[in-house]
């Protein structure tokens, strides 16, 4: 008799549980730092559900999928740089406007 959780079915629901998790952690979190984080578990989840139906049966692995999570994973890191780069910005120049507000100085 045939287990129902083979490899590529494990596979799946795992990339389907990260997917969730990143989902969760999106919606649920305010700081932009857990927001980025979420993000990038959300898109290990697509990608490891991409590679499993890439592999398919086992007989014949198609490429495609293959070549779009490596492409996926090379903008997921830029696009993660960037938004920790501007997340950096943006906290600095919320907290110079707060520190302002404290000393109640104003720019003219």
């Amino acid at each position: 008799m045939e287990s129902l959780f083979t490899p590529p079915v494990i596979y799946g629901l795992t990339g389907l549980a990260l997917f969730v998790i990143g989902f969760a952690g999106l919606v649920g979190r305010d700081h932009p730092l857990h927001k980025i984080m979420a993000a990038n578990i959300m898109a290990g989840g697509v990608f490891l559900f991409l590679v499993t139906i890439g592999y398919g049966d086992g007989s014949f692995i198609d490429p495609v999928p293959h070549a779009m999570v490596l492409t996926g994973i090379v903008v997921s890191v830029s696009c993660t740089g960037l938004a920790l780069a501007l997340t950096r910005r943006i906290m600095e120049n919320v907290a110079s406007d707060e520190s302002l507000e404290l000393t109640g100085e104003e720019d003219s």
